[in-house]
């Protein structure tokens, strides 16, 4: 049996394919521009060839009547019929107060979904069209949401709560809310395995940098405030989100310029961050800008590292104990300037990275640790599978085996787990650089 999962945003679908039987990835894919003048689909099936193609769809439909029929194809394919798929994860940007851990999908839950539209505008909708479209082409196959707040729902009032009037969380659900949780969960659950301690006995500070970037406070193995919001776009430097301002600065800008709330809401998420300070998004792009002297890409990097940095002082300040630092998604994985600059000065809190390690990490298919040897905290590089944690939430619930988290059992919170792909990856990364082995860090098995 294969768990497909589907990740729906405005103008795309992720999809991968899992063979639950021999815990591995079947099927990698991705259809893009949804709804243009044409879309794209890329798919690579374990042992074949890549399959590149465009097409016309105007719709989700479209696009995932096509990820199916690929799915079964005899040259590109992973499965030999549809019949294979025995449940469909799906990722969801919100659940706001009505669902604190991943659930099936009902009529009611799809209702449910729809009123929560108005806390994720850009993303909600095309999350709610995708489970419908996986319905209506699979009516008889099981569908599961996985939400990306979900794995925040253990934070206490006082840090969820804004200190505004009540009645808007009363009448508007105004609270923290925090995204990337599925990461998170991955994270903190990998972290504490390398640690060769129990979750409920484990303190680590996630950092997931992307494009979006989140931070998050982990204390006995729960999450207790991350730097997201309501939304998104509070907490760190991103792409082309600002992260943290002064509130006041809309209102003062607004005036100044003439921008309406929904223009200033749109500069905020799309032309901000380091977009808006350098013209680039992309780390790779702004890195190299640096290093050829650009003052404003260097003032970007700059300011992204020590936002970083705050949040790591302010959540060991919270944590009291900190046992690791982990750094995950793309530009954590393999961005070794921006773990330099954010780790920087912070040997008095007792984290001391070694420069050789973290210049050498620069692989996702090995956790590798870049402290020094005697460092009192670990910093971990642990590539981050989302798409796993949604593949396992959908099985148990499928089989009536699921609960939340911190009640459950997942399969990579075993010692003896192995990412079997990569693996595969491992080995032709180990070829070109044997010197990698030294940074790779494994679990102590008993």
């Amino acid at each position: 049996m294969v768990i497909l999962t589907l990740n729906c945003g405005s103008s795309s679908a992720k999809y991968q394919v899992y063979d639950w039987d021999n815990k591995d990835v079947l099927c990698v894919g991705v259809v893009e521009r949804i709804g243009l003048e044409y879309s794209t689909i890329e798919q690579k099936s374990t042992g074949k060839e890549e399959y590149e193609a465009r097409f016309t769809s105007p719709t989700h439909m479209e696009a995932i009547e096509l990820i199916l029929k690929m799915l079964t194809d005899e040259t590109y394919g992973c499965i030999k019929s549809l019949d294979e798929i025995g449940a469909v994860g799906h990722r969801v940007l919100h659940g706001g107060e009505y669902f604190k851990k991943s659930t099936l999908v009902t009529d009611e839950v799809i209702e449910k979904l729809k009123e929560i539209i108005p806390l994720g505008p850009l993303h909600m909708p095309a999350n709610i069209m995708g489970i419908e479209v996986a319905r209506k082409l699979m009516p008889d196959v099981p569908q599961a949401i996985i939400m990306d707040t979900a794995w925040h729902q253990t934070m206490p009032e006082e840090a969820y709560m804004y200190a505004v009037p009540y009645s808007w969380y009363k009448d508007f659900n105004v609270r923290r809310y925090g995204f990337h949780g599925t990461s998170h969960l991955y994270c903190a659950k990998r972290a504490a395995v390398l640690l060769g301690k129990k979750n409920e006995d484990t303190n680590v500070i996630i950092l997931h940098i992307g494009n979006g970037a989140s931070a998050c406070a982990v204390k006995n193995g729960i999450c207790i405030d991350t730097s997201m919001g309501l939304t998104p776009l509070e907490g760190l430097v991103m792409g082309s989100r600002s992260g943290d301002i002064d509130p006041a600065i809309v209102p003062y800008i607004c005036k100044n310029l003439g921008v309406t709330v929904e223009e200033m809401d749109t500069i905020l998420n799309k032309k901000s961050g380091l977009i808006g300070l350098c013209g680039k998004s992309d780390r790779r792009d702004v890195h190299e800008a640096a290093n050829k002297g650009d003052r404003m890409a260097q003032l970007a990097i700059d300011m992204e590292c020590h936002r970083i940095k705050k949040y790591i002082g302010a959540y060991a300040a919270l944590l009291g104990r900190v046992d690791a630092v982990v750094f995950t998604a793309g530009v954590g994985e393999m961005g070794e300037h921006i773990r330099r600059g954010s780790l920087k000065g912070l040997e008095s809190l007792g984290i001391v990275m070694d420069e050789d390690k973290n210049n050498l990490s620069h692989c996702r298919n090995a956790e590798t640790c870049i402290s020094t040897d005697d460092s009192p905290v670990k910093i971990f590089v642990i590539p981050t599978d989302e798409e796993l944690v949604m593949t396992e939430d959908a099985f148990a619930l499928m089989n009536g085996t699921y609960d939340v988290h911190t009640n459950f059992h997942y399969t990579f919170e075993d010692p003896k787990y192995l990412n079997k792909a990569r693996e595969r990856g491992l080995i032709e990364n180990l070829k070109k650089k044997p010197e990698l082995q030294s940074i790779i860090v494994r679990p102590a098995l008993a």
